[in-house]
């Protein structure tokens, strides 16, 4: 079987296609057919050499990933063949809050990760996905999507009428777009390109702002929401947008950091966060327990996420080219054989 192992700081050369040895499963193990996979903007810091990852052997590349159970050992219980899989960013975040020890192992950093033909891991390792949506679909589910839903739902609380600011529209904003609208709450979202406003619109948007036509726009959302503020920002920018989105929220609002995509230092002025008891939270993708409400969510309210581009497993590299150009609109993810 064929895998791609990633290098750390190879940037372009990253990724070695190798052959993958697959045994069978033994007791409690499960062979799994990859057939898709999902990029993140972890998988491109690991390639330029801004994330920690084993060097010897270097790991399997990518965390989010789904596949079709082919094979089971003796001693499973939790599925079957045939079955609809992914693994769980953190396998051994059950539920509660995270600890050192639940968040250690990550596929595609600490352990192998899905970017390979077939895969065999223990069952505990596993989770089930909707078997009504596409392998492509259900890629997107284990980071993008749950860190969408810890962001809105667990870290922001958020309740149905709220206002939320969705910055940019990469996987993670348009995942949180795609669920907010689902969830009742009223949406504002930024980017760069107005095309992609307008596809943002498309999928339920209320508000739209160019940050690069309003650079100012922390002033245009207390605008939009008649100087109160928002109740919930998915922060992915970090360096340039924090301060920013500091000033969007109403009193007592929360600012849920999921990524740092415009650095990850930043000046923050702490009497912003004083004088409007503001909730400050990191958002590091989420729990088992999330990952299961997440599913029971979608499949109510008949979510698909959104799909920017697919690319075969012999064009991986340029998968990852693809996102680093940051054109793509929601998910890029790579389909892994027929």
């Amino acid at each position: 079987m064929k895998a791609y192992r990633i290098y750390s700081g190879r940037k372009q050369d990253a990724l070695e296609l190798i052959e993958h040895t697959v045994s069978n499963p033994t007791a409690r193990e499960v062979r799994v057919r990859v057939r898709a996979v999902s990029l993140n903007y972890r998988d491109l810091m690991i390639a330029w050499g801004n994330y920690p990852i084993p060097s010897d052997p270097p790991p399997v590349a990518v965390a989010d990933g789904a596949g079709e159970v082919i094979a089971i050992g003796p001693q499973v219980t939790r599925f079957k063949v045939g079955d609809h899989v992914a693994i769980p960013y953190y396998p051994d975040w059950i539920d509660g809050e995270p600890t050192p020890e639940s968040t250690h192992r990550v596929p595609g950093a600490a352990i192998d990760g899905m970017l390979a033909e077939e895969i065999v891991v223990p069952e505990d390792t596993l989770i089930s996905v909707p078997s009504w949506m596409e392998f492509t679909e259900a890629a997107t589910l284990p980071c993008a999507g749950v860190t969408a839903w810890n962001a809105l739902f667990v870290g922001g609380a958020a309740k149905p009428g709220n206002t939320v600011l969705l910055l940019g529209t990469g996987g993670v904003s348009i995942w949180a777009l795609q669920l907010a609208k689902a969830a009742g709450l009223r949406t504002i979202i930024t980017s760069s390109r107005d095309e992609k406003l307008e596809r943002a619109r498309s999928l339920g948007a209320d508000h739209t702002i160019n940050y690069r036509h309003n650079p100012e726009w922390q002033q245009e959302v207390r605008q939009i929401t008649g100087g109160r503020g928002v109740d919930v920002v998915v922060e992915v920018g970090g360096d340039g947008t924090l301060g920013r989105s500091l000033a969007s929220i109403r009193p007592g609002g929360t600012v849920a950091i999921v990524g740092g995509v415009g650095g990850w230092s930043t000046a923050i002025e702490v009497q912003s966060i004083l004088m409007r008891s503001a909730r400050v939270m990191g958002i590091f993708v989420g729990s088992r327990a999330m990952f299961e409400d997440l599913n029971r969510f979608v499949t109510a309210a008949k979510i698909r996420p959104m799909i920017d581009r697919v690319f075969s497993f012999d064009q991986a590299r340029e998968a990852y080219a693809y996102l680093e150009s940051a054109n793509h609109f929601g998910k890029v993810v790579i389909k892994v054989g027929d």
